[in-house]
Formats: C-alpha cells, structure tokens, sequence
C-alpha cells in the first residue's frame, strides 16, 4: 500500500474500524481504545457533522434531513433508501478527515463508524494492519438491537412500525453485504460477526486485526 502514502499523509497515526449496523463496533473500540491508550474518534456522520455539512455538497444528507419518518422508513423499498442514505455513500467523509488529521499523533487515534467505507479507507492506509470492518449476519445485527432495546426506536416513530423495521433491517443488510464487496475489491480485512465469539473475544480478535496484539 505504498502509493497511498501521499494520499494517507498525516493519518499514518489512525486505526480504523468500520461495519455494518448492530456489529458492536462502538464496543469493540471503547474497549480497545482504554485497554491500549488509543484517542477514540467518532466518524458517524449525522451526529457530528450535520451542522458543519456544506449543503451543496451533501444534497443525501439535505433531503433526508427534509424528509418525515415515514418517507425515510416506509415509503420507499430498502434498495433506495440504501442508494439515498448520506453515510453509506460518504458524504461528511471529507469532514471526518480533516477532524483526523488536526489530532496529535500522539496517543494514536482510534476511528469507528458506520460511515467508513472500504472503497474511502483503502486508498488512506499505509500498512494492511491499519483497518479492519465488522460484517453482522442479520441475525446478530437483530439480536443487538433486541440486547440494546433500541429494536423499535425508528419505527415507533412512524404509522407502519413492522413495515418500517422490515425496511430497515434489510437496507442494513444490503449495507453490510455493499460492505463485503467493495472491502474484498479493496483488499482490506473484514470480520465476520455471527454471535460465536464474546465481547473480549471480539475485542481480542479485532485487536489483533489491527495490530494491536
């Protein structure tokens, strides 16, 4: 991965961490990150960047800020909302960078979030060791949600709450499987999450992944 020296410069000092919905990406990296002394960065889109987006940028991000609940989870089948979903296409991802790069080397930085794309990460890194993405099955990704309560969260909050969530699981599945071939084009490292592995075999496995072992 040399070529990508120029193109990764000033993020030598970042690990990454992607994946789909319900993988425990954010569990795994706490963990990892206070078990080795890493800066923890949260790279979701919507909760940090929202406000800093420039509108003519991130036309995805802007409609579905505009949309109602139903529009965003009913009305439209999960093919679409995957392909119209601002962070599976990675808008803000330009923002996440420039956060990344105004950290200190020093502790090194921790990245995790949904919105790291594999075809976005791959041209970044200078070591194959430096990222890996957490592929949930559909029915880990379920049981996350059922072990958090926040299975009905969205839905609750539209007029069709089985549509919606039918919806939902299956725009997130049509992510994770997007996830698998653009990090298999890419050749970086995923891990599959199936629910066989515990919380601190996860973390040791991914810590590993990383180069952190």
């Amino acid at each position: 991965m040399g070529s990508s020296d120029q193109a990764g410069a000033g993020l030598q000092h970042v690990r990454w961490i992607g994946g789909g919905s319900g993988a425990g990406k954010s569990t795994v990296a706490a963990r990892l990150a206070a078990d080795h002394g890493l800066r923890l960065h949260d790279a979701e889109p919507f909760s940090q960047y929202a406000g800093r987006a420039d509108p003519g940028l991130t036309p995805l991000l802007q409609a579905f800020v505009a949309m109602d609940m139903d529009k965003r989870w009913v009305n439209r089948p999960p093919e679409v909302m995957l392909e119209t979903f601002h962070g599976f296409q990675g808008e803000g991802f330009d923002l996440v960078l420039e956060d990344l790069r105004a950290l200190p080397p020093d502790p090194p930085v921790l990245a995790e979030g949904f919105s790291l794309l594999p075809r976005l990460v791959a041209p970044l890194l200078c070591r194959p060791r430096q990222s890996v993405w957490l592929l949930p099955t559909p029915e880990f990704r379920r049981a996350a949600f059922e072990s958090r309560g926040s299975t009905w969260t969205i839905p609750h909050r539209t007029s069709d709450p089985q549509r919606a969530l039918a919806n939902l699981l299956a725009r997130d599945q049509l992510f994770t499987e997007e996830l698998r071939a653009q990090a298999r084009a890419a050749g970086v490292q995923t891990m599959d999450v199936d629910g066989s592995l515990d919380v601190g075999e996860s973390v040791a496995r991914v810590g590993e992944a990383l180069g952190l072992d």
